[in-house]
């Protein structure tokens, strides 16, 4: 099972740059807070992650308003995740909370999803919001090399709220 789970993840790896979108989501949420200079707080309920039929999706983050998941999928099943949020004046990106299901580790997913983004994305610089923890600093750094902001830890700019 594991030797399989590798090719396949290998093998989704390679269409990264092919994604299908979910059109929509925050929208709403995003002008409320516009027009009520950010004291309105409109909760909404979790959304469901639902298979698009690609391997790799861009939909609305689950748990932060105004943030996208860029994902994986195999067998019905997201298999990598991460959550992302660009300030197109500030030309900054932020990523967070990367996860790759076990089997499916050291297969190049986050890589190639973090390369997919930015490959969208020209001319951005990359950061993270939250510390790294001591076992994910070699990724951090791997993934970082030679990529403006390294994803070093960085605030929001004004422009955007933790959502």
């Amino acid at each position: 099972m594991v030797a399989q789970a590798q090719i396949d993840g290998v093998r989704v790896a390679g269409h990264a740059g092919r994604v299908r979108r979910e059109i929509g989501g925050d929208w709403w949420i995003l002008l409320v807070r516009r027009v009520s200079r950010g004291r309105s707080r409109v909760h909404r309920g979790r959304p469901v992650a639902r298979d698009l039929g690609s391997p790799w999706q861009d939909t609305v983050a689950s748990e932060r308003t105004g943030w996208r998941t860029r994902a994986a999928w195999l067998y019905g099943e997201s298999v990598f995740a991460v959550d992302y949020r660009i300030c197109r004046r500030c030309r900054i990106g932020w990523v967070e909370s990367p996860a790759t299901d076990e089997p499916y580790r050291r297969c190049g997913l986050a890589a190639a999803g973090l390369a997919a983004l930015r490959a969208e994305r020209p001319g951005l610089i990359w950061h993270t919001l939250g510390g790294h923890f001591r076992e994910s600093r070699p990724f951090w750094e791997t993934v970082g090399s030679g990529i403006p902001g390294g994803y070093r830890q960085g605030p929001l700019c004004p422009h955007v709220d933790l959502g």
